[in-house]
């Protein structure tokens, strides 16, 4: 039997995943594009400097101050143009923030969902508002305070409400190639979704209209460019990834067929099986028998 790989963790997101929170004060020099890929963090950033923020199938060129929200299940990267910035980040979990009062979910906020508006423009004095937000939060945790965690949700919850009364950015750019980077954004997005950790959670996001709709294109406008670029239909792309997903849990875990199919997003074994059959001409509890032999 093939050994099962274990991956290391930082201690930064080790005590990410624990504290379910964490905030920092950024400052870098040099030009980089960088790419953040938790799945399950959401991220708050205030930034002064010339970048290009790549968010979904758009751009946006910022100059200045720029206070920008990002959501772990839409893909997004940062190209810094200027010799340096700085700023202030703070992750969190969606849960971390459910723990206040505040119900609505994050992924409908107009901050936060694929077709709202992550990006906002900061002026000097907003900016000057909004750092002792970060700095406060940053000397919250490390302080020992029994309520510092709730201390750290008010000042979110006050970004996110002194965001909400701003007006959104409109700079936002499609790029030239829009088939090419929505393709981009879908393989991303796609491969977000893995590798399943429990059964716990089930996948979500199973079909081409559920990628579509979490996107915000219609489902045919999706098809035709995925088909263009990689030369196969959106469905096949899925069917391949999760099926590569079974495969693994059925090789590298002791879960049930049931279990795994239910982790996959399928209600009831049969679908799993049936799915399954259809794609590697086998069902999974004969693919694990060779697996093990």
């Amino acid at each position: 039997m093939k050994e099962k790989v274990i991956r290391s963790v930082s201690p930064f997101n080790n005590e990410l995943k624990l504290k379910g929170f964490n905030a920092f004060q950024i400052e870098c020099d040099g030009n980089a594009t960088r790419i953040y890929s938790r799945k399950d963090f959401y991220k708050i950033c205030l930034t002064t400097g010339k970048s290009i923020i790549h968010y979904a199938d758009k751009s946006f060129e910022a100059d200045g101050t720029v206070l920008f929200f990002g959501n772990p299940h839409i893909p997004y990267s940062w190209e810094t143009l200027s010799t340096s910035y700085q700023g202030y980040t703070c992750l969190f979990s969606e849960d971390f923030l459910k723990l206040s009062e505040r119900s609505e979910s994050l992924q409908q906020s107009p901050l936060f969902k694929i077709g709202g508006t992550p990006i906002l423009e900061i002026t000097t004095t907003q900016r000057e508002f909004l750092n002792t937000l970060f700095m406060k939060m940053i000397e919250e945790q490390q302080s020992d305070y029994a309520y510092k965690d709730e201390l750290v949700r008010n000042y979110i919850n006050l970004i996110i409400h002194e965001a909400l009364k701003l007006q959104p950015s409109e700079k936002f750019n499609t790029q030239q190639n829009a088939a090419s980077r929505l393709t981009a954004v879908f393989l991303e997005l796609l491969e977000r979704q893995f590798p399943i950790e429990t059964t716990d959670r089930p996948l979500l996001l199973k079909t081409a209209q559920d990628y579509a709709q979490t996107l915000s294109v219609h489902v045919n406008h999706l098809n035709r460019a995925v088909k263009e670029v990689t030369g196969k239909p959106t469905t096949t792309l899925i069917t391949e990834r999760i099926v590569s997903e079974a495969k693994a849990l059925l090789q590298h875990t002791n879960w049930t067929v049931a279990d795994i199919g239910y982790a996959l997003g399928f209600d009831y074994p049969t679908y799993f099986n049936n799915y399954f059959k259809k794609a590697t001409g086998v069902n999974p509890t004969s693919f694990r028998g060779k697996q093990i032999v």
